[in-house]
């Protein structure tokens, strides 16, 4: 996958993660700090960061419970090490810190 394409795929994955958050009505904030980088931000003062890693071409998920690496295998963005899909697994952290049930995907 060439850069044009990567960058395309990450932002969509970005821009998708916004939506299913300002759909949530979870009690969060959540900001672009960057053109590659989504803070979001918990009450109790916790964030997840999501961003996308152009070198590795990878979108990179850092929560309280660990740093999650996603590769885009042709159809979604896939875990390197658990092969679990980004929105599942970024609706679950979440809803671990919110205490509410949030789904992004």
């Amino acid at each position: 996958m060439n850069d044009s394409e990567f960058n395309a795929l990450a932002d969509a994955a970005l821009k998708q993660v916004e939506s299913g958050l300002e759909l949530s009505g979870a009690d969060l904030d959540f900001e672009m700090v960057s053109d590659n980088v989504l803070e979001i931000e918990f009450a109790d003062g916790s964030k997840i960061i999501v961003n996308r890693h152009d070198a590795a071409q990878e979108v990179w998920v850092a929560a309280r419970s660990g740093g999650f690496h996603y590769r885009w295998d042709g159809t979604r963005w896939q875990d390197t090490r658990s092969g679990e899909e980004l929105m599942s697994k970024l609706s679950q952290l979440v809803s671990q810190q919110t205490g509410e049930a949030v789904s992004l995907g």
